[in-house]
């Protein structure tokens, strides 16, 4: 990243423009050349700032409940689909002024729910599957669509039950962050366990979990696979992506605040684990950092910390080769995915900035947060 961002007001989330430009060529790429459809998916990343940008490439949004549909609505401008496992009593209704595309996680609820759709004139419904296949290479059971027991998507022995005459869209999200491998698997999956129930719709969406700008993904064979299914079947094929448009866009800029002994050197930061990075607990993972390598491999090693209360408000151990003062920069990598659309502000630690960096080598902040935002979701 350039020097710029040691001047920025931290902590802050940056996303890189260049970066994530180069990110929407392989969307483009994959559009082109199969005919498909592709969806930001906003629970994955949501920026306002971002959106024109990924407007030009993309065909719309994605949304896990009313209000990301609300802003794919009110803010990107285009297609709106939405899937929750369940709705609120209402919710469907007003959807229906904001999403064409409503998904269903059961027959039941698409009976339940079908007057209301059947009053809101071009309204597409779409039936979630669990297709009993996943390729989840991040978290296990944890972010896995398909594990034992999911609450995701209607099962094969219920599929007889679904109205299909009111049915345009068969959707079956089944990966996290897979390589061409899972998207290929899932997609020739499809085709050969449900050649039946993708006769009697419109379109297939593959959901999201392609990881199709990580290093070492195969796009030339995730567009041959869709181009095939499409050959054979007749169908719209669509793609939602989240993570997968905007891995390696963007960082999270910290401040050493202090560096305190006990048995080791830990450094304490003003970016935290719970609540500016929460996936490195949940998942658990370490993030990169520009500089910085594993433990020992540089002369001086550190834990590095929030400034929670919380004794697991731990982002991991690195070694640098300098030693870490107070006031000494740490610029977390890819972490533009999930991090700030799932942060809090647990103990009223404040939201990091949400800042941009332009081709051109400018950065701007386009939102600071303060007590008000701390307090207003308290009552």
């Amino acid at each position: 990243p350039p020097t710029i961002l040691t001047n920025l007001p931290t902590p802050a989330y940056v996303l890189d423009e260049a970066a994530l430009s180069r990110n929407l060529e392989t969307a483009a790429r994959i559009k082109r050349e199969t005919g498909c459809k592709i969806l930001l998916a906003t629970k994955a990343f949501a920026l306002p700032a971002a959106f024109p940008m990924m407007r030009a490439v993309l065909d719309g949004t994605t949304a896990s409940g009313e209000y990301e549909a609300q802003l794919g609505h009110d803010e990107f401008g285009k297609e709106v689909h939405v899937y929750s496992p369940a709705y609120i009593p209402g919710e469907v209704e007003r959807l229906t002024n904001l999403a064409k595309h409503i998904y269903f996680n059961s027959p039941d609820q698409i009976r339940r729910n079908l007057p209301v759709i059947q009053k809101a004139p071009g309204v597409k419904i779409g039936i979630r599957i669990n297709p009993g296949y996943s390729n989840a290479t991040l978290g296990g059971a944890l972010y896995d669509p398909c594990a034992p027991y999911s609450r995701f998507g209607a099962t094969r022995d219920s599929l007889d039950d679904v109205p299909w005459e009111h049915v345009s869209i068969l959707h079956a999200h089944a990966l996290c962050e897979a390589r061409d491998d899972g998207s290929v698997g899932l997609i020739e999956h499809i085709a050969r366990a449900f050649p039946d129930h993708i006769a009697k719709v419109e379109a297939v969406n593959f959901g999201g979990g392609h990881f199709i700008n990580k290093p070492g993904y195969d796009v030339s064979k995730l567009i041959e696979a869709i181009n095939a299914f499409k050959a054979k079947f007749g169908v719209d094929v669509i793609l939602e992506p989240g993570a997968g448009l905007v891995v390696d866009t963007g960082y999270l800029v910290a401040t050493v605040l202090d560096i305190h002994k006990n048995e080791k050197n830990i450094a304490i930061l003003d970016a935290s684990a719970s609540t500016h990075m929460p996936d490195v607990l949940e998942v658990p993972y370490t993030p990169q950092i520009v500089g910085a390598a594993a433990p020992g491999v540089h002369p001086h090693t550190y834990i590095l910390g929030g400034k929670t209360c919380m004794t697991g408000d731990i982002i991991g151990e690195y070694s640098f080769e300098k030693p870490l003062k107070t006031g000494d920069r740490i610029v977390f990598t890819d972490m533009m995915q999930y991090s700030f659309v799932k942060n809090n502000t647990f103990n009223g630690v404040p939201l990091p900035n949400l800042a941009v960096l332009s081709a051109e080598g400018s950065c701007r902040i386009v939102r600071s947060f303060g007590y008000d935002d701390f307090r207003h979701r308290l009552g």
